[in-house]
């Protein structure tokens, strides 16, 4: 709207663990994290899909359907040209892959992934962009891609903050019943107006991580209307995490203002005016008005 594991020296990794049809055929150097050095061969690439984890990562494994997050470079490769089109580290913030519908070919690769580990893919064109290729992407019609992929943190749909909830003290403000790992919390609007000002209420005290201006935070929510308690949005309905820059004005005011300095692992309640929502236009594809108050229920999965 993570973790690292780090090389102590730069490597050059050839074919180490291949997983789909022969290797990838460029050679990767430099260490995890930073930005990789890659070498082509001469010659157009090979026809298959191809991966290879050239470092091992350690915890939760990526499944169909997860978010993954992740430092990367991405080529485009053809009889002609070997070209760099995308780079998180140019961007200055790691790329986000909900691995249920970024390309096929890059979903394949990155199931079973870990964080800690680094992966290469070579991705022909028929689990890429095609023979028309994406011009937005900078990939031109029949191109091949190569990815190479430094994994930072894997997110599942039914990703949850643990903790001892806190007490719901508060009968003017909404109340979130007990949270069920991958459903939408139940939220019950009390009777009367809503509040004027922001509320931001610790459900879950988490004791990861400040969250920091400017930092990627993956993250499960879930948007109701103060009128009818109806949702509206939801990470849980669209089946995986999400992740956004908090803080750069990239969210709503609202969240902005409340998420900052909140710890990791916190489940947090926010009551949203309308001047720090969506303003006097709402949001219409959604059906918030203008003077819509609106509520999150939002768990701090990660930072990054």
């Amino acid at each position: 709207m993570s973790a690292a594991v780090v090389v102590s020296v730069p490597l050059v990794f050839a074919s180490s663990c291949s997983l789909f049809g022969g290797g990838v055929d460029v050679s990767v150097s430099g260490e995890f994290g930073k930005v990789p050095e890659v070498e082509f061969p001469d010659g157009g690439p090979g026809d298959s899909l191809a991966v290879e984890t050239l470092e091992d990562g350690d915890g939760a494994e990526a499944r169909k359907g997860d978010l993954v997050v992740a430092d990367y470079v991405g080529y485009r490769w053809n009889d002609d040209e070997r070209k760099l089109v995308a780079s998180s580290y140019a961007e200055g913030e790691p790329g986000v892959f909900p691995t249920g519908t970024v390309v096929p070919g890059l979903a394949e690769a990155l199931v079973g992934a870990s964080p800690g580990a680094r992966v290469v893919a070579r991705i022909p064109p028929e689990k890429g962009f095609g023979e028309k290729g994406d011009s937005r992407h900078r990939v031109g019609p029949g191109d091949t891609l190569v990815y190479v992929l430094d994994v930072r943190g894997v997110y599942g749909k039914s990703a949850a903050v643990e903790g001892e909830p806190r007490e719901q003290g508060d009968p003017r403000l909404p109340k979130v019943g007990e949270a069920v790992p991958g459903q939408v919390p139940v939220v019950t609007m009390p009777r009367g107006a809503a509040p004027g000002k922001l509320q931001a209420v610790t459900l879950v005290q988490g004791e990861g991580p400040e969250v920091k201006g400017g930092q990627l935070v993956a993250l499960q929510y879930a948007g109701y209307f103060w009128r009818n308690g109806q949702v509206f949005n939801s990470s849980w309905g669209e089946g995986h995490p999400a992740a956004v820059t908090i803080g750069t004005g990239e969210v709503l005011k609202g969240w902005d203002e409340a998420l900052v300095g909140r710890r990791v692992g916190s489940r947090m309640l926010l009551v949203v005016p309308p001047s720090l929502g969506y303003g006097a236009k709402g949001l219409p594809q959604y059906g918030i008005r203008g003077d819509d108050t609106l509520v999150f229920v939002v768990e701090l999965l990660g930072v990054h």
